[in-house]
């Protein structure tokens, strides 16, 4: 029985390259999950072609033909065919369910030494956040070492999916979700989310970087000193796309879910309350804060706030930016 099912899973896997079927293996845990999806795709590659071969050669076998005449209708049964068809899906279900469930726990429990990364979802972009406050558009490890995501949902529900890793996971408003991996090749592996999630779901693509051992600490530390090498302009738009801005606020004049930035600074906005405002430093930096406070008139109360997630020198980047849009 072992060596009929590694001979089945077999089939559709070809080691760590990628097949007709499936992507490359780029994690620890992707080798488990092909063998449980080989497993069961060839199960039900051979009950199909057992079933729809069968069933074109009795519609053959027993068509209507004249000089034959028609069969009677009666009800019987086959002890043994019925214990058959019962003994044997069972036997098969018994390997699927083990493997799977394993495999499962495997994605669901990180080990306890993982590098632990926060990722926050939201329309329509992912944010990456280190453990020294740092945050990324792109999601960057090391290769070979565990790391654990915890996952939360600014709006909607969202699923980060990395297919090279075989990582899939839901992230939910309102909750924390945990899912880990452990990158085995250095480079760049896409991230989709795959939970339908309004009109640019299908733009909301990252990816992974994998750094080679000993190199990610020295990345993260020169990338969290971008400011300092920038200046304010330069570095608010890094922000505007590193934070999620560009999602809902275009810098060429058309309308998203947010107004544009282009050409905002100094003008007059009215608000959803009837008032007038300036678009300054102040107003600006509010907007930021506590943005459902200071709605624009003809848009939604949608944007989350961002106090407590950016600093005062990103803040005043990002004022930088939107003054350069003029």
């Amino acid at each position: 029985m072992g060596a009929l099912l590694t001979a089945l899973a077999g089939l559709a896997l070809a080691g760590k390259e990628k097949t007709f079927w499936l992507p490359k293996q780029s994690s620890t845990a992707a080798a488990a999950i092909d063998w449980v999806w080989g497993f069961i795709f060839w199960i039900s590659a051979v009950f199909f072609f057992i079933i729809v071969g069968l069933t074109i050669l009795f519609a053959i076998q027993y068509r209507a033909r004249k000089g034959y005449a028609t069969a009677k209708k009666h009800s019987s049964h086959n002890t043994v065919l019925e214990l058959t068809w019962t003994i044997i899906p069972t036997i098969l279900l018994i390997p699927i369910f083990w493997y799977g469930f394993k495999a499962y726990l495997d994605l669901t429990v990180p080990p306890a030494n993982s590098y632990e990364i926060g990722v926050t979802a939201q329309r329509w972009a992912w944010m990456f956040t280190y453990p020294n406050g740092y945050v990324d558009e792109n999601l960057h490890v090391p290769v070979d070492r565990p790391v654990k995501l915890v996952m939360q949902s600014e709006d909607v529900i969202h699923s980060f999916f990395v297919p090279n890793f075989r990582v899939k996971r839901d992230v939910v408003p309102g909750r924390y979700n945990i899912t880990w991996f452990e990158a085995t090749e250095v480079g760049d592996h896409v991230i989709f989310c795959t939970e339908y999630c309004g009109t640019g779901h299908s733009d909301m693509m990252s990816k992974v970087v994998v750094h080679p051992s000993g190199e990610f600490e020295t990345w993260l530390e020169d990338a969290s000193n971008f400011l300092d090498k920038l200046s304010p302009a330069e570095g608010g738009e890094m922000l505007y796309s590193m934070r999620g801005c560009k999602q809902c606020h275009t810098i060429d004049g058309s309308v998203r879910i947010g107004p544009s930035f282009k050409g905002i600074w100094g003008a007059q906005h009215a608000l959803t309350t009837g008032e007038q405002v300036t678009v300054d430093g102040n107003y600006v930096r509010q907007s930021i804060m506590d943005p459902a406070s200071q709605v624009v008139a003809g848009y939604d109360a949608v944007m989350p706030t961002y106090k407590g997630r950016l600093k005062d020198q990103e803040i005043t980047a990002i004022i930088a930016y939107i003054k350069s849009l003029q």
